[in-house]
């Protein structure tokens, strides 16, 4: 008998994140809180990623106030979850253990039951010692594999490369290299595996047969989390749950589809079709959606999507019509039958009947996330070179080689995407590629990101840093932020206890200028300028000379009278 599938709803962090650029406020989460209570997801996502930085950056709002009253609102109906980046957190730097384990103890005893811990590199070792904190603190760990593709060279790129003496990887992303990574975590004591296809771009056959291998040789559940942006997101979701997927992650109907995930409404009919219930209200979700409705018109300047708002669907009150609940059934009939092609094709009008964004060809074929192709073209727009994104992209496979093929998730996504755009600015300007090499490329060569999974050429970490050697971070050498005391708000520290101190490592600025907001307003709170002192009573006016001489004639002509 198919088993229950549970859901982790990804509405308030990634959902938001994805579509809006992380710019719901707080009271509009508070306004959803008691319909998630009723909802009962298994999870909900909800803090981690840019939340933090966005809502002290734009929305002057504490990030630890965020989740402890998502906490008191769900009141543990649902699992609380977050997302960080293993050693680097939220940024780039590798941070020391006394960072890492502040943080996780202090977002453990704050609200989030389960952390879903990732690398960008798919570097176990930097996800160690976030494992242990998390599991320390009372919290789950849910450790992430990032789902990449191997970079695509033609067959002349790989016979030039080969008569020049430079090897070229083959298959390097593979279900062996997945299904690896999962069990190393797994020995290190996750309680849970993800598949974190950021990008979308796991196809369904794939997903079909990456989840089987794992549920036969990892012994912990699994999740799988996509998006929509190049058109696989409802249909490997499907072939994930037929093969017997534990977790999936959705966000409700008004906040999905393009670079957010599936809808759960969608997931919620399929997931009926294959038996596997799913024990969320749908009544709730109905009145969230309402409510989401309402939110996306007041986010109304960061939709990237205006013109694509999915039709109204409660499943507690609605039923699709027969030519539509047709494709589900087909779609399923598909997924059983191991007809992948199908239910591509099915699925994708499910998604055009959701009024979803078309497919996005570009992430699609380039094979790179929807926001690292965003970031390279505002970057040659900026150079006025944007009619030479093509040769960017045909360059990205080349510079992602050179730095040892990371998997392309934020940050090494941006780190590639901005070198490729650096080398083709270089090309045009007549000086010879990696002239111009940011500062992240160099420490990723370097090696001070840690292990990448090809091997990076000793000639060329020579030539970028001028050291053939592999070279880790250090993190004996870290140095704490400063936290200076506040002369004009009398003497107090900028951050005042633990959880400030974290954000000020982990955010430095945006945080200094967020904390010197907070202290402000608690010193003039505390001592409110002193009232001005009352204004004497005026005095009576005097009568003029002429005035008098009037009244006294006035008076006069009375008495005769």
């Amino acid at each position: 008998m198919p088993s229950p599938l549970k859901i982790r709803d990804l509405t308030l962090r990634d959902g938001q994140q994805s579509q809006f650029a992380t710019r719901m406020n707080q009271a509009q989460v508070e306004r959803v809180l008691p319909l998630y209570r009723e909802a009962k997801f298994w999870g909900m996502e909800v803090w981690g990623g840019a939340v933090p930085d966005s809502v002290m950056r734009y929305l002057d709002e504490n990030p630890w106030t965020r989740l402890e009253s998502i906490k008191t609102g769900i009141g543990g109906v649902s699992r609380l979850t977050a997302l960080s980046r293993g050693r680097n957190l939220f940024g780039y730097t590798p941070y020391p253990d006394s960072v890492i384990g502040g943080f996780c103890r202090n977002a453990v005893h704050s609200g989030v039951d389960v952390m879903r811990i990732f690398d960008a590199l798919n570097d176990v070792d930097n996800m160690k010692a976030s494992i242990r904190f998390v599991k320390e603190a009372g919290g789950q760990a849910d450790c992430a594999i990032c789902y990449t593709v191997d970079p695509r060279f033609s067959m002349g790129e790989r016979i030039n490369a080969f008569l020049k003496g430079r090897r070229l990887p083959g298959k390097l992303f593979t279900i062996k290299y997945f299904v690896g990574k999962a069990r190393e975590l797994a020995a290190l004591g996750a309680d849970m595996i993800s598949i974190k296809d950021m990008a979308g771009l796991i196809e369904p056959g794939i997903t079909a047969t990456l989840i089987k291998a794992l549920k036969e040789e990892v012994g912990i559940p699994i999740d799988l989390h996509t998006h929509c942006t190049p058109g696989f997101g409802v249909a490997s979701t499907l072939m994930a749950m037929e093969s017997g997927v534990d977790i999936v992650d959705t966000v409700i109907l008004a906040f999905s589809g393009g670079p957010a995930a599936p809808a759960w409404e969608i997931v919620e009919l399929l997931a009926r079709r294959l038996e596997r219930p799913t024990g969320v209200d749908a009544a709730a979700v109905g009145k969230i959606d309402t409510q989401l409705r309402a939110m996306r018109r007041e986010l109304e300047k960061f939709d990237q999507y205006k013109d694509n708002h999915p039709p109204i669907l409660d499943l507690s009150k609605h039923e699709l019509p027969p030519e539509d609940l047709a494709l589900f059934d087909g779609a399923v009939e598909a997924a059983r039958a191991g007809r992948v092609d199908r239910v591509l094709e099915l699925c994708q009008k499910i998604e055009k009947r959701f009024n979803y964004p078309d497919p996005d060809d570009i992430v699609r074929t380039a094979q790179i996330p929807g926001g690292m192709y965003t970031n390279m073209l505002s970057q040659l727009q900026d150079a006025k070179l944007e009619a030479h994104i093509p040769e960017v992209l045909a360059l990205v496979p080349e510079v992602r080689l050179d730095c040892g093929v990371p998997p392309l998730v934020t940050p090494t996504s941006q780190i590639v995407g901005v070198q490729a755009v650096n080398c083709v600015i270089d090309k045009h300007l007549g000086k010879p590629m990696y002239s111009n090499v940011s500062k992240n490329f160099f420490e990723l060569v370097k090696g001070a990101y840690g292990n990448t999974p090809w091997p990076v050429d000793p000639a060329f970490r020579k030539r970028i840093t001028g050291s053939p050697v592999e070279t880790p971070y250090d993190t004996s050498k870290y140095v704490k932020q400063p936290n200076p005391a506040l002369a004009q708000f009398g003497g107090i520290p900028l951050a005042t206890n633990e959880k400030e101190e974290l954000l000020l490592e982990l955010f430095p600025s945006v945080a200094e200028k967020f904390l010197k907001g907070q202290r402000k307003r608690e010193w003039e709170a505390a001592n409110p300028p002193a009232p001005p002192p009352p204004e004497a009573p005026p005095e009576p006016e005097k009568p003029s000379r002429y005035a008098a001489a009037f009244w006294e004639e006035e008076l006069a002509l009375a008495i005769e009278a």
